[in-house]
């Protein structure tokens, strides 16, 4: 009977090491605009989950803090200022991160921003201002995070799409089509790199409870598009908030998703199957 009972204990001493380990254990992530809204509830999810996370965002966000509370937490935490609209700071934000925790085999390309207005009234310079925060930081970060992901043996390259991916919306025919850009994005990495174990997929989002997404309802509001809470209840149910986006990032980053690649998912409780 002494034999039987040290089995299971060191069996229930082995399954408790592995429950407190964390859903990402041993993995680097690096989550662009991770200091705010959604990228800011997935820096403290990852970190609780077990990664080391590097935050890069602007060096007016709050990205310096946040790290500073997940380390106080007891987590892996660092912050990097960096503009990755800039192919310049990209290079050496992914160097840091690398120099510090690895290998970066979690990528979320969160970083993003909105432009709302009637679309004859918009200017080339909001277009490329919108292509350059929601489109080519994408491709500047995937692109230098890759090589060292596929060394490490492979990884997770998520991308925070939204229902405007696939919706269109007055008054957001830029942001649209930066979000679409970003639905192909995605799926094209998966195909590309799926031999080399890089799994890629998008997050899409509704309405979110977000400072960014409350000021973007106003915006809507401000230039006639019809919101009105009733309909936001009748289309999605409520809004959606930031915790609900960093747990489906944290599912796609974990390897539950081991065989999830190319997909988006809509967290949107309805909204684009209505």
């Amino acid at each position: 009977m002494p034999a039987l009972v040290n089995f299971w204990s060191i069996v229930l001493t082995l399954d408790t090491e592995e429950m407190t380990m964390g859903r990402l254990a041993g993995k680097v992530a690096l989550i662009t605009g991770g200091a705010g809204g959604c990228g800011l509830a997935a820096s403290e999810l990852f970190a609780r989950e077990g990664a080391k996370v590097a935050i890069l965002d602007l060096p007016t966000s709050d990205g310096a803090n946040v790290a500073e509370r997940i380390e106080q937490a007891g987590g892996s935490a660092c912050f990097i200022a960096t503009d990755v609209s800039d192919a310049t700071q990209v290079q050496r934000g992914v160097q840091e991160a690398e120099r510090r925790f690895g290998a970066v085999t979690v990528l979320m390309n969160h970083a993003g921003t909105i432009e709302v207005g009637p679309f004859l009234d918009t200017c080339e310079d909001d277009w490329d201002r919108l292509m350059a925060v929601n489109v080519k930081s994408m491709f500047l970060v995937t692109r230098a995070v890759l090589p060292g992901m596929i060394a490490a043996g492979g990884g997770s390259v998520i991308c925070t799409s939204s229902i405007s991916g696939v919706v269109g919306t007055p008054m957001e025919v830029l942001y649209c089509t930066t979000k679409g850009a970003c639905h192909m994005f995605s799926r094209a990495i998966a195909v590309e790199f799926r031999q080399q174990n890089i799994r890629s997929n998008a997050i899409c989002p509704g309405f979110i409870g977000t400072a960014h997404g409350r000021r973007e309802l106003e915006l809507l509001r401000e230039h006639g598009t019809v919101i009105s809470d009733d309909m936001l209840q009748n289309m999605q149910g409520r809004l959606c908030d930031p915790i609900e986006v960093a747990r489906t990032a944290l599912f796609l980053a974990s390897d539950d998703a081991s065989f999830v690649n190319g997909a988006h998912l809509f967290v949107d409780n309805g909204y684009t199957a209505a």
